[in-house]
């Protein structure tokens, strides 16, 4: 059989396929430059049958650049999801090793330290806002 596709790879896929529409837009926008030209050329030069030919060649690039637009947009959201997915599926292993490794430590630890780490770092925090606080209204003060 073949290796199996990751997230990953779908997401730099879609990524890739969204540059190119937007990359085929642009050129549509070119295609639609240069006919409007040729369609004033054709009209100075009072050419009414080749005027309307290239007028509808460049409503048709016009149409045709949209298209891709759009394309793009809704790859573009498709991409986002599934980036969202992919950084959603790294979170979630990370949070599993941390919670198997939190097990093992609640084992080891008896009830009285934990709850002395608790204290000593609800302290910490609490003297963390304070500094913070203090640098905040420093900061205020002097402009």
């Amino acid at each position: 059989m073949g290796a199996k596709q990751s997230l990953e790879d779908d997401l730099i896929n879609f990524k890739m396929t969204a540059k190119q529409m937007a990359r085929s837009s642009r050129q549509c926008e070119k295609k639609e430059q240069e006919n409007l030209s040729k369609l004033k050329n054709a009209l100075a030069k009072k050419n009414v049958e080749g005027a309307k030919v290239y007028a509808q060649n460049a409503i048709r690039a016009k149409n045709e650049a949209l298209n891709y637009l759009k394309l793009e947009s809704r790859i573009d959201a498709v991409a986002s999801r599934l980036e969202t997915a992919v950084r959603m599926q790294a979170v979630s292993a990370t949070m599993a090793t941390t919670v198997k490794g939190m097990s093992s430590v609640m084992a080891t630890m008896n009830g009285d330290k934990i709850a002395k780490v608790m204290e000593e770092f609800e302290k910490q925090f609490e003297d963390m806002d304070v500094v913070s606080e203090h640098m905040e209204k420093s900061m205020d003060n002097s402009m």
